[in-house]
């Protein structure tokens, strides 16, 4: 079922090595096209443009594409006691979590009467993206909006495409995990319209345009994020999901192969990948796999996703081999099941996020853990880091002089503006004195 690549014998080049890692073939570029005519007709034809999208790609016309309040909260009060027990869990769990995330002021004195503040700002507005396609994802509205408030986010607006099963409106599940966190602007919009609409605003909705958008989402999502990235901030083009287990003859094979299911059952796309230096456990997780993959309640669907190409077990020569395999992959999920996973840590440079031993599994960090789930996919861990209070916030410098410390820089100040023929930032420090 799932492919093996075994790289023993070889000694590769980072080139090399990168160029035989399994990766889905998902590049959001070749959506462009279409996510940019999708967000020129928000643009131009506004709510009447986002409920024709809806009809066209959900099946459904929502009867009103912004959700009331009241909606909201009555959602929230018709969740399951136990989904709304769990909620809550997650929702207090990703709050601790999130505010370890928020940088201290900090004050540098340069000299007497000079300093420069280095301060953390919120953005004003954001607009938080939940995607309602092959699974229903209250998780995501937790892992989006904590964050955004922790940061001091003023006004947040939601938006999870129209569900068909619910006359065209949000899921009550997601509406219920926004009522929870007091969101009352929430959206039945998805895809790349969506993306345009917090963009651009569309004002028959009363929806004012963002300054940051969030959230994971299909290729046509990433392709419209990264259409509108400049004209607002983004997270990150997040795809398909992605787990790397790092593991050796410790390891156990059935609990391996269970983990790599556990990503497997998200997407046709999602990618399941084990690295090791064991050739034993290549074999025993290869035979658990095909065990468990039979008795999974989505069997087809992870059929595909571990018999396509982005799916392996990677066979190489050493532990170390393992490692440089891992910070080339540069997953999203990293599964660290070795002897010492803290030693191996050490030599780990690339992840969205890390997950250490065998009682740390990745679903664990999906709803529980206290650390966010929007990460980095397709190799972007290399760059960018995963969701965070961080993600809401501008570090800005403020910068306090006074009339003696700017004369001890006066001199300086004026030499290097006359030597880059610029005379009047020499001017506008000369002309206080």
């Amino acid at each position: 079922m799932i492919q093996l690549i075994d790289l023993r014998g070889r000694v590769l080049s980072r080139a090399e090595l990168l160029s035989l890692i399994p990766r889905a073939e998902l590049d959001p570029s070749s959506a462009g096209q279409a996510a940019g005519e999708l967000i020129a007709a928000v643009r131009e034809r506004g709510a009447s443009a986002l409920s024709d999208q809806a009809e066209r790609f959900d099946g459904v016309r929502p009867g009103e594409l912004r959700v009331a309040p009241e909606a909201i909260r009555a959602a929230a009060d018709a969740l399951d006691p136990a989904v709304r027990e769990a909620l809550e869990a997650a929702i207090e769990r990703v709050r601790q979590g999130s505010r370890g995330q928020v940088p201290a002021s900090t004050t540098t004195t340069l000299a007497d009467g000079a300093t420069v503040v280095q301060r953390w700002q919120p953005v004003g507005r954001v607009g938080l993206y939940v995607p309602g396609g092959k699974a229903v994802y209250p998780s995501s509205v937790v892992m989006n909006v904590v964050p955004a408030q922790i940061a001091g986010v003023g006004s947040i607006a939601l938006a999870s495409p129209a569900q068909k099963e619910f006359d065209g409106g949000v899921h009550p599940v997601i509406l219920g995990a926004a009522g929870l966190l007091g969101i009352d602007e929430v959206y039945a919009i998805g895809g790349a319209g969506a993306i345009g609409a917090f963009a651009y605003g569309v004002p028959e909705l009363g929806l004012e345009p963002v300054d940051v958008i969030t959230g994971p989402g299909n290729v046509y999502v990433a392709a419209a994020k990264r259409l509108v990235s400049g004209r607002v901030g983004i997270d990150s083009e997040a795809g398909v999901t992605e787990i790397l287990v790092l593991a050796d003859e410790t390891a156990d094979p059935r609990l391996v192969a269970a983990d790599l299911l556990s990503q497997a059952e998200h997407d046709e796309l999602a990618a399941a990948v084990l690295v090791t230096d064991s050739a034993e456990l290549i074999e025993a997780v290869r035979i658990e796999l095909d065990k468990q993959a039979a008795t999974t309640n989505l069997a087809e669907r992870v059929a595909v996703s571990l018999s396509a190409r982005q799916s392996a077990l990677v066979l190489v020569d050493t532990a170390e081999a393992a490692v440089d395999f891992t910070n080339a992959y540069s997953p999203e999920h990293l599964e660290i099941v070795t002897r010492d996973p803290r030693v191996t840590l050490e030599t780990v440079e690339n992840a969205g996020a890390i997950f250490l031993g065998p009682w740390t599994p990745v679903s664990l960090g999906d709803y529980l853990a206290g650390s966010n789930h929007v990460l980095p996919t397709g190799g972007t861990a290399r760059f960018a880091s995963g969701l965070g209070a961080h993600t809401f916030l501008r570090p800005q410098q403020v910068i306090e002089y006074d009339r003696s410390a700017l004369l001890d820089v006066r001199d300086r100040v004026v030499a290097l503006a006359t030597t880059e023929g610029l005379h009047a930032h020499g001017d506008a420090v000369t002309a206080r004195f």
